[in-house]
C-alpha cells in the first residue's frame, strides 16, 4: 500500500490502518456483487486512492457505489478523508 502524505510514517500507517478497516466494512457489499477494492494509498490533503476490480470495472454503477457508499463512509468514519479517487 503506497502512501503519498507529507506527516510522519506512523501517523500515515495509523491513518491508513482505519481506512483498511472501513473499506473491510464495505468489501462484503462489493464482493456480493462480483467487485472488490484496493487502498492505494492518501496523501497530505486526505485524499483517498483506491482501485476497483472485478464487476466494478466499467460498471455504469461504480461511480455512484464510490461517492454514495465508498466516500461517504470514508468521511463520516474519518475526519482526515476529504474525497476518494478511483485510479
Amino acid at each position: 500500500m503506497a502512501t503519498y502524505r507529507d506527516s510522519s510514517p506512523t501517523a500515515d500507517a495509523e491513518l491508513e490502518a482505519r481506512i483498511a478497516v472501513v473499506l473491510e466494512r464495505i468489501r462484503p457489499a462489493l464482493r456480493s456483487d462480483g467487485g472488490d477494492i484496493e487502498l492505494l494509498g492518501v496523501n497530505a490533503s486526505g485524499e483517498v486512492r483506491v482501485r476497483l476490480h472485478g464487476a466494478c470495472v466499467g460498471c455504469p454503477s461504480s461511480a455512484i457505489t464510490l461517492t454514495v457508499g465508498i466516500e461517504r463512509n470514508l468521511k463520516e468514519s474519518i475526519a482526515e478523508v476529504t474525497s476518494v479517487v478511483c485510479v
